[in-house]
């Protein structure tokens, strides 16, 4: 098989792409042919040398650098299949792409969108589930309207933020239908980044300056005094035959995130090794993981996800309710990342969970390969 896994990416989640995908390449079978393919800060991409697969294989914590040839740029080919990627003219033969991509321009739909005209398949959601999952907005209106709980929020968008006499009125409004404290993030932004805590109208409006620094679109959330559950979900939800244990919806052991930080932001994720402890199973009763599970699944075929996500929820402290935080159609990798963790936690390990993300890819290339594009 041959495989090009991308990584790197347009993205405040670059670094951590870099660190995922040296953990997927440690994934793949012997039996593959792996292509590298770094995309820089600037979008540009650059075909690796088969060195750095090497080297990435033979380390279990080495990280994938960025060698930059401007001779060995990569461009695609709209509808060319297996060809659609080469470098000065030569196709890089392609069966499938794993892209290792997070945040903006990775999982937001628009390069599966690109893998969609290439006529390829490509691991993880499609380009319309990819789009509305990185939306936070979009997420919860879809979410609430099948009745899956989600926490009290407001949007605010950059137009609000540009008129001084609207902006105070919307503070104003947003206090008093949510009060103190509460969590200021952008829509379409990843990895906390952007994030903030606000217990005061001051702090609130620092934090929306940072947050509209990520975004045009700001969520405003009642800040829960919650336990962070997480639960990792595979599978096709639209194509899946009722015999296939492939493309089969599965929703794994949930784990708990009990951060060290004021909440869970990108230091505890990425940098503080100590910023967490991740428990799975998740220390909670039995029917509170299998109701985790089933609005896991339901999320995830509300959303028509394939492949693979991360559905983060939180359970309230006080009142015991769940709310569904978000859901990530491209979690993270890393060896500290929940979601692997909690497929091996249910007994799927690392490279066999790689190969279901592959298999689950063609499956459903090949079923959307028979639907009629013409007449």
């Amino acid at each position: 098989m041959n495989i090009a896994l991308i990584y790197g990416g347009r993205s405040g989640e670059h670094e951590i792409s870099l660190i995922s995908a040296s953990s997927i390449a440690r994934g793949f079978s012997e039996k593959d042919s792996v292509t590298l393919i770094a995309i820089d800060k600037d979008g540009t991409w650059y075909l690796q040398d088969s060195s750095e697969y090497k080297r990435i294989r033979g380390s279990k914590d080495a990280v994938f650098k960025i060698s930059k040839d401007k001779s060995k740029i990569v461009s695609i080919i709209p509808g060319a299949k297996k060809n659609a990627l080469s470098v000065q003219g030569k196709a890089l033969e392609t069966d499938i792409i794993f892209p290792a991509l997070h945040g903006t321009y990775g999982e937001d739909g628009t390069i599966q969108g690109l893998f969609e005209m290439a006529d390829i398949p490509y691991v993880g959601a499609t380009h319309i589930s990819s789009a509305v999952t990185m939306d936070k907005e979009k997420t919860k209106m879809i979410l609430q309207s099948v009745g899956i709980p989600v926490v009290p929020y407001v949007c605010m968008k950059r137009t609000v933020m540009l008129n001084s006499g609207i902006y105070d009125t919307f503070l104003d409004e947003t206090e008093k239908e949510l009060g103190y404290p509460l969590f200021v993030k952008p829509c379409c932004a990843g990895s906390s980044n952007g994030a903030a805590k606000a217990t005061n109208r001051k702090e609130l409006s620092f934090a929306l300056m940072e947050a509209f620094m990520w975004d045009d679109k700001v969520l405003i959330e009642k800040a829960i005094n919650a336990r962070e559950i997480e639960c990792s979900v595979t599978g096709n939800s639209v194509t899946t035959p009722q015999d296939s244990e492939t493309e089969q919806v599965t929703a794994y052991i949930p784990g708990e995130i009990v951060p060290s930080h004021t909440f869970y932001d990108f230091d505890a994720k990425y940098n503080d090794p100590k910023g967490a402890n991740l428990l799975i199973p998740a220390d909670i009763s039995e029917n509170d993981i299998e109701k985790i599970r089933k609005l896991a699944c339901a999320a995830y075929k509300t959303l028509d996800l394939t492949g693979l996500s991360r559905v983060d929820f939180f359970i309230d402290r006080d009142t015991k309710a769940v709310y569904l935080n978000e859901i990530n159609s491209m979690p993270g990798f890393t060896s500290i990342s929940m979601f692997p963790k909690m497929c091996e936690a249910a007994g799927l390990d690392f490279s066999a969970l790689v190969k279901l993300l592959l298999d689950e890819a063609f499956a459903r290339y090949n079923a959307k390969a028979g639907l009629n594009t013409t007449r």
